[in-house]
């Protein structure tokens, strides 16, 4: 960890992180880590393929990628609010044009 060199560690008091993390950097406890904790149980709540080996597993990293950054654009309100805003103007642009299409079938 010796290229993080600006930041604080906060994990549980598991011995591994003991060994591997520079003590004045390392702060144990629950305090900081539910946050993260709740995320990750999210994660693998709405993303079947983190839970359990079954058929929504991917063997290729490029698709665990790409999962991983929609759902960060799913969860993340700025990229969530660009992404619904471009959406949405698909959709009301295709809905208009399927209600002129309906009018002129009539």
């Amino acid at each position: 960890m010796k290229h993080n060199t600006n930041c604080t560690f906060y994990t549980d008091n598991w011995d591994a992180f003991a060994d591997v993390l520079p003590p004045e950097r390392h702060i144990i406890g629950k305090a900081h880590t539910i946050d993260i904790e709740h995320d990750n149980s999210n994660t693998r709540h709405h993303l079947g393929r983190f839970t359990r080996r079954t058929k929504v597993v991917s063997q290729k990293d490029f698709m665990v990628d790409l999962t991983l950054r929609i759902w960060h654009c799913i969860t993340t309100t700025d990229y969530f609010d660009r992404l619904q805003t471009t959406l949405l103007s698909i959709f009301k642009q295709t809905l208009s044009k399927m209600k002129i299409i309906l009018l002129n079938t009539v």
